[in-house]
């Protein structure tokens, strides 16, 4: 869930390190009713991109370091689909070239025109996601984590392209949850969208599934069948578990990718489509194209963008909102009073290992749902059925004496076991230190070259 408040036309982050010019647009802009983030240098501009999460940027081309071209670059892989503006006083044609073909959405020259600059602005957020898509496209991620927070940032602003998507994470992260997203803050979005697990049938059935195949083709196939490309047609499909499609179909699917056509098994006839793929797999696809076992042309069509979700454990504040939804629609879906988790179950939760991720907390959620016989979950209730998996967040004196060894750990690698020199790093006297070094255990003569 995402709070998307519409408080000004626009968010559009200005870069430019000339502050007379800078202080004059800030101004303008915010005249005009939209919210303004001003900075002086491509790396500041980096440094806020995600905390503000402009609409539109608008950036000098020529500044010290890094210039409006390598920013340019820069957001294409952070937040591709971002609308980049360039502005510059050496408006020659060489630079609005590189400009344009790097991607710039337009080129203004200085001193700016106050007209074009406004229309430039509307056009460019008339096009963009965050003016065109419905506050609820992701009303089925339940988050309030900042790195997820994060990556549905970076796909809604992917979902405005027809980039392809990889998405990578561990099973039962909501991988499917987040390319159904991309497809509701898409312009396919009216289209039908279309998931297949790569993984859940046999090669022969997985192909006919996916390209189709005519009427006798081989043996059962008593009519013509229309594969799931023909029915995502102007719409988004999902390969889901990309990492487990055989070899042979690798082959054929890098040959629809390239030629927007498919050839249905038994037809010597190429049907033209028009579908979004986007992939997903729990695998490690680098490795895999190491051993043979993933064409490195099909990882490299398919991984335009990628955009990895995060484990449960690295988001634990989202539980108890998870746990809050599971609840209210497992009481929707059998009609019955909504039951609650009593406080010290709750907390079992979220202290638990979750190996199997959200997936694995759905089903422990209504597990709990089913046998309790009271309106109230108990803790024990929820420990017998986390079982091996009841584990416990580390204190805060636990987490910071991990801290602490790790840090005095790596000091003494870099000294190469020197007390006086990682002391002196650590900007502690040499007494002090050698007490946390016996405090957590640490003999500075293991950390020497032989």
């Amino acid at each position: 869930m995402i709070a998307n408040a519409k408080n000004s036309k626009g968010k559009i982050l200005l870069v430019d390190d000339d502050p007379g010019l800078l202080r004059l647009l800030s101004i303008r802009l915010r005249a005009e009713g939209y919210d303004v983030e001003a900075v002086e240098s491509a790396e500041l501009a980096l440094a806020v991109l995600h905390r503000f999460r402009p609409d539109l940027v608008i950036t000098d081309l020529r500044m010290d370091k890094m210039d409006g071209i390598g920013l340019l670059k820069e957001l294409q892989g952070r937040s591709p689909g971002l609308r980049v503006v360039i502005i510059t006083a050496h408006g020659t044609i060489p630079d609005a070239v590189v400009a344009t073909q790097g991607g710039a959405f337009g080129f203004l020259t200085k001193p700016i025109d106050k007209d074009e600059l406004m229309g430039t602005i509307e056009r460019a957020l008339k096009v963009s996601s965050s003016h065109e898509v419905d506050d609820d496209w992701a009303a089925d991620i339940i988050t309030r984590n900042q790195g997820v927070l994060e990556v549905l940032a970076q796909a809604k602003m992917v979902a405005a392209t027809d980039a392809r998507v990889l998405i990578t994470g561990e099973s039962g992260t909501g991988k499917e949850l987040m390319a159904k997203a991309i497809h509701r803050a898409s312009p396919r979005r009216q289209k039908a969208f279309v998931a297949i697990n790569c993984s859940a049938m046999a090669e022969n059935l997985l192909e006919s599934e996916l390209f189709g195949h005519e009427k006798g083709a081989f043996t059962g196939a008593t009519r013509s069948h229309k594969g799931l490309f023909q029915s995502a047609e102007g719409g988004t499909l999902l390969l889901d578990e990309i990492g487990d499609m055989p070899m042979r179909l690798q082959v054929k699917l890098l040959r629809v990718l390239q030629e927007h056509q498919v050839r249905p098994v038994g037809s010597t006839e190429a049907i033209r489509v028009d579908v979004r793929v986007i992939s997903a797999t729990h695998r490690d696809l680098v490795e895999m194209m190491r051993e043979g076992r993933f064409r490195e042309d099909l990882y490299y069509r398919l991984n335009v963008v990628n955009i990895r979700i995060p484990i449960l454990d690295k988001r634990r504040e989202d539980i108890p909102l998870l746990v809050s939804h599971f609840l209210q629609e497992i009481a929707k879906e059998s009609g019955q009073e909504r039951k609650v988790y009593a406080p010290e179950a709750v907390e079992l939760l979220v202290t638990a290992e979750w190996p199997g991720n959200i997936r694995q907390l759905y089903n422990v959620v209504r597990q709990n749902v089913a046998l309790s016989r009271s309106p109230v979950i108990s803790g024990e209730l929820v420990k017998n059925s986390l079982g091996e998996h009841a584990g416990k967040l580390a204190s805060f004196s636990e987490a910071r004496d991990e801290f602490t060894r790790n840090y005095l750990s790596q000091i003494l690698q870099i000294t190469t076991g020197n007390v006086s020199q990682a002391a002196r790093l650590a900007k502690r006297n040499r007494t002090d230190f050698y007490k946390l070094l016996a405090r957590h255990d640490l003999n500075p003569d293991a950390f020497k070259s032989r």
